[in-house]
């Protein structure tokens, strides 16, 4: 498969760029630490800023492999960084995911897209401005043949977000945070065909 790695991305409002050790204060600050953000996510809440450090450090070592996409989100008219989007994939951390897409050619694995910002930033488009980017981006620089999302049932604002930009409900799965605590989840896939149709929202 056909890889491109994370590159910058621009939209109206934002920048998609790879996240760096310096961003550590404004990622821990504007959504890492918020049990409200990380409420749905796999993972938990980081419990000081040396978390993050480390966290941003370790991905500061992936980024040469060209099939990591991990972007920080940055609001241009402020230059806060508040959130991040991935792509990356499922079916690594979890091989009985392959069942789940009996339709699909998995040859290539699972490429899901996941994405969070912080609560400030909530309700403005924001989410899906950057889904839209990512999405674009992995269809037009991948030879990938499709794409799939998931949000826990109990998070249904981030369902509208992939429709938004999209996707299409697939079905519902049982999906684990780190820590083994199983979610609820719904599941969406966006398909090249479709998105090669140019009528998406």
């Amino acid at each position: 498969m056909r890889h491109a790695g994370t590159q910058t991305l621009e939209t109206d409002r934002l920048f998609l760029r790879q996240l760096l050790p310096e961003d550590a204060e404004q990622m821990y600050t504007n959504w890492a630490s918020d049990p409200e953000v990380t409420r749905f996510l796999r993972w938990e809440p980081h419990k000081n800023a040396l978390e993050t450090v480390g966290l941003l450090a370790a991905w500061a070592t992936l980024y040469p492999n060209p099939d990591y996409y991990q972007w920080a989100i940055v609001e241009k008219a402020s230059g806060q960084v508040f959130g991040s989007i991935s792509i990356f994939n499922a079916l690594l951390g979890d091989p009985a995911q392959k069942a789940l897409w009996p339709q699909q050619d998995c040859t290539d694995g699972i490429w899901e897209a996941g994405y969070c910002i912080g609560k400030h930033w909530w309700n403005h488009g924001f989410a899906t401005e950057a889904l839209k980017a990512a999405v674009n981006y992995w269809f037009e620089n991948t030879d990938g043949g499709w794409l799939t999302c998931c949000h826990a049932k109990e998070n249904p604002a981030s369902g509208r977000v992939m429709e938004k930009a999209g996707f299409l409900y697939h079905h519902d799965a049982i999906d684990h945070k780190f820590d083994g605590t199983p979610v609820e989840c719904r599941s969406y896939l966006l398909t090249r065909e479709r998105y090669n149709r140019k009528d998406l929202p």
